[in-house]
């Protein structure tokens, strides 16, 4: 298999998210300047788990997607504005030394085989995302807009895109967004997604307690 050029980053990244990036490293320079010669111009994104974006010497996850450029700027001196969009799920089989940037031997990873989610499934993580919107947004007098969770028609009838769609929008942790992406079946991505709803509903209405305290 070819080596994939990959971007670690400080952020769980979910398929469909847009990624705006400005590059000004030297070693992402080069990658995105190989990129742009690719008749695909795309790079694998990961999560960091320990370190930092720039300098090197992070750990990564083996986990990621696989953001494609739709638009950039070449601004001189390998100064680079991108727009990307993030892609299909993939899965790092080899990490191959960081020369001349960050490589790695990938491969996707669709949802594997597991439970169907229904309709109803899904419209009982919208109804608790719904709750929670609603609740952070009376706390500031204000009111949800009755489209807040609408999506894209050919996105509501892809249950596994609607998922994403959804944990994109749920003001989570980077470590409950890249378990929600690690989700190996969509029924378990469902599954942590509520728990980790659950989770931040349950630190809103810590923190409302404490401010009315």
């Amino acid at each position: 298999m070819a080596a994939q050029p990959m971007f670690p980053l400080q952020s769980a990244l979910l398929p469909g998210e847009l990624l705006p990036l400005r590059i000004f490293e030297p070693r992402y320079s080069q990658l995105v300047a190989d990129c742009l010669a690719m008749t695909d111009p795309a790079f694998g994104v990961v999560l960091i788990t320990r370190g930092r974006e720039v300098g090197g010497g992070d750990a990564r996850s083996d986990v990621g997607t696989l953001a494609r450029i739709v638009e950039y700027a070449d601004q001189g001196m390998g100064r680079y504005q991108l727009k990307t969009v993030l892609g299909e799920r993939i899965r790092v089989l080899e990490w191959l030394d960081d020369d001349p940037y960050p490589r790695a031997v990938v491969e996707p990873w669709p949802d594997e085989h597991g439970p169907p989610v229904t309709p109803e499934r899904i419209g009982e993580v919208i109804d608790k995302i719904l709750a929670l919107f609603e609740r952070i947004v009376s706390t500031r007098g204000g009111q949800l807009r009755p489209d807040a969770l609408a999506v894209e028609p050919e996105i509501a009838d892809d249950p596994s895109r609607h998922i994403y769609e959804l944990a994109a929008r749920v003001p989570m942790g980077q470590a409950d967004r890249y378990a929600v992406l690690a989700a190996p079946t969509l029924a378990q991505r469902v599954d942590v997604l509520i728990d980790a709803i659950e989770t931040v509903t349950a630190l809103v209405e810590f923190q409302i307690a404490d401010e009315d305290s």
